[in-house]
């Protein structure tokens, strides 16, 4: 059994910063005595076997873009956002000043441990007036926000840098380690109970930090659960990831860098934002528990692209009686992957608005080339999940060829295909969120959306 100051679940930016903290903080002549346990590996020995393989081998136990010392943070775009009106709801907590000094504490630090010290977003001139005129005709808030562009190959040495100074100090870390419980004494967290290399045993402290980030969210909501530790449903964000050419981008990349853009769209008013633009950047794949894969980006310092892609997010916040928004976003991805055969699924925009789905030679022919090689082409719309379920949206008899009435059309073949149209319209604007939204205001309550079967051919 050991005994620690301080025990740190999860080895993200939360976890590595609440350590570097207590050191600095601590009056202690020694040092505080801190355990940092991680289910992943040490930054320098993470590494994706796409880079040679081409494409995701889904590996186990853990995905190596995903988890590890600093998180997802060593592999993404490395992008620090300096202003506190983007992000989650930390200035709703501790209000905006603090917040925003906060942020620039915190950048001070990554500047001592090799952050580039030029901030994209901050130019002014006319473009930028221009930029914010025409987000302002199109009903949108443009977001000032200054960018400290670490890059996705720079992070990884900034972050090593930080490993081996928190490794210098003192700092205890258990890689490779699965947190399975914490120990409870009446209402106080004296420790947690880890499985390392097969062998379960328990670590007691003074104090426990929970830092497990979107990796370990599954896990610390049934946590709360089973210990019965009162917590509340954050704001889930679903989304699509978008992808152009850089030509299309090129004043937003030069002004702003990272265009950060917010609207509140009929009907439903929900927050739509853009968020993680890389000019020249790369989609990435990124596998999280029950194999459900996603997709990120990556901005490299010196390796560039011909394509900038963002993220356009809806977010979604839930009251009661409903509590798990972890499980429906999951619900939301799972389905995706699986009209996507467990690929990720693209989809040009033009098709989109036609309400088709989009064909692997299509896609060759478009002016946009995917950075992410092992993507398929498909359908994401409403209207491709009617069409897995094998339910016919076609009203016509004749399949559309206009054979009706003994090989010529019928009467009233037209009228049948212009409601063929107007239910694929519609049902490429419906969205699962939607559904859901729309079930709860008729019926005065809120909703999950339902698993839908898929039938099999005999």
């Amino acid at each position: 059994m050991n005994n620690y100051d301080l025990i740190i679940v999860g080895a993200g930016p939360a976890g590595i910063f609440t350590a570097l903290e207590l050191l600095r903080k601590s009056s202690k002549t020694t040092g505080p005595r801190i355990c940092l346990i991680e289910k992943g590996k040490p930054v320098e020995k993470r590494h994706c076997p796409k880079d040679k393989t081409g494409h995701c081998v889904n590996c186990k136990p853990t995905c190596a873009i995903t988890t590890g010392f600093s998180g997802a943070g060593a592999f993404s775009d490395g992008k620090l956002s300096l202003s506190y009106q983007v992000g989650g709801e930390l200035p709703e907590l501790i209000g905006e000043d603090f917040a925003q000094e906060l942020i620039n504490y915190t950048d001070k630090i990554y500047l001592e441990f090799g952050a580039d010290p030029h901030v994209e977003g901050i130019y002014e001139g006319s473009e930028i007036k221009e930029i914010r005129k025409r987000a302002i005709q199109a009903g949108l808030q443009l977001v000032d926000c200054p960018i400290r562009h670490l890059g996705t190959e720079k992070a990884q040495q900034l972050y090593l840098n930080i490993q081996n100074y928190l490794l210098a100090r003192g700092v205890e870390m258990l890689f490779n380690t699965e947190c399975d419980n914490i120990l409870l004494e009446g209402s106080e967290c004296k420790g947690v109970v880890i499985t390392e290399k097969g062998e379960r045993r328990e670590l007691r402290a003074d104090q426990v930090v929970i830092a497990t980030g979107r990796r370990g969210a599954d896990w610390l909501e049934k946590l709360c659960a089973e210990h019965n530790i009162a917590h509340k449903p954050g704001t889930v964000d679903i989304g699509v990831r978008v992808e152009c050419r850089n030509e299309i981008m090129e004043t937003i990349n030069k002004v702003l860098y990272e265009g950060k853009l917010i609207g509140y769209p009929n009907p439903w008013k929900n927050k739509v934002r853009t968020f993680c633009q890389n000019p020249g950047g790369f989609v990435a794949q990124e596998n999280y528990d029950n194999d459900l894969a996603v997709v990120n980006g990556h901005s490299y310092k010196d390796l560039k692209s011909g394509n900038t892609n963002l993220a356009i997010l809806v977010s979604h916040n839930f009251t009661e009686p409903f509590n798990q928004p972890i499980a429906y976003a999951q619900k939301v991805g799972e389905l995706t992957n699986m009209l996507g055969a467990g690929h990720i699924l693209v989809q040009r925009y033009g098709d989109i608005l036609d309400g088709k789905r989009t064909w692997a030679k299509e896609l060759a022919h478009s002016n946009v080339r995917p950075t992410l090689k092992d993507a398929v082409a498909g359908d994401i719309t409403a209207a491709a999940i009617i069409e897995a379920m094998d339910e016919d949206i076609d009203a016509t008899q004749c399949r559309g060829d206009g054979s009706c009435l003994g090989g010529a059309a019928c009467l009233t073949h037209h009228l049948w295909e212009d409601l063929n149209r107007t239910t694929r319209k519609f049902l490429e604007g419906v969205t699962l969120a939607g559904m859901v939204e729309a079930h709860a205001a008729r019926h005065g309550k809120q909703v999950v959306s339902a698993v839908i079967p898929v039938r099999k051919h005999a």
